[in-house]
């Protein structure tokens, strides 16, 4: 598994398919245990992850590690990447041209990992599972989805950088983590053995 991730990150650092390559310092493929069960994917490098090569080390970054810290989660046990692999200019929004370009590689990621479930952070991550979907009314709900012929558990939050800027939004965020807690509860918990029904 491994090695196939590892694969798809030289492509990655290689790749020159969009301008968005040319204006980066660097790639910013993913990190985390290709055996994760947890992926987190946010939308695009910003400054510190373009000089770093490293996803979420910036102010957002040390933010979702406290938040992870709180519910008991630690880097080396999930994955974490974005949709987009090279930094936007000024750290603008994705456009839908890049999104297009660059998602591939984020499914060949996800289908090697094979993750149980996706936590997207912000809107651009979230509709690329859900289209449709507004955050505001969907965040720290989990829905089953089937996507590429895995059985996912998808839960959409906000992302880190917009609780940095926003009270309101870090308290849901927080509340969010503390529902994931409960749901990967739920999921490690063993499945009840089925009813006996008797004979006489």
């Amino acid at each position: 598994m491994a090695e196939n991730l590892e694969q798809i990150a030289a492509e990655i650092n290689r790749c020159q398919k969009c301008p968005l390559a040319k204006m980066a310092t660097q790639a910013v493929p993913g990190a985390g245990n290709p055996k994760a069960k947890i992926v987190f994917i946010g939308e695009a490098p910003g400054y510190w992850e373009d000089q770093k090569g490293i996803p979420f080390v910036g102010a957002a970054g040390h933010l979702l590690d406290k938040l992870l810290a709180s519910i008991n989660l630690r880097r080396e046990e999930i994955f974490i990447t974005n949709i987009l692999k090279h930094r936007p200019p000024n750290n603008r929004d994705p456009l839908p041209a890049e999104i297009k370009t660059c998602s591939p590689f984020l499914r060949r990621q996800l289908l090697v990992i094979q993750p149980e479930v996706i936590v997207t952070l912000g809107r651009f991550a979230m509709n690329f599972f859900l289209p449709h979907a507004y955050i505001s009314r969907v965040h720290g709900e989990a829905k089953p989805v089937r996507w590429e012929g895995l059985d996912l558990l998808l839960v959409p939050m906000y992302h880190p950088a917009a609780a940095l800027r926003n009270g309101q939004v870090m308290q849901q965020l927080q509340d969010d983590f503390q529902k994931l807690a409960a749901i990967l509860h739920q999921e490690e918990k063993p499945a009840p053995p089925p009813e006996q029904t008797s004979l006489f």
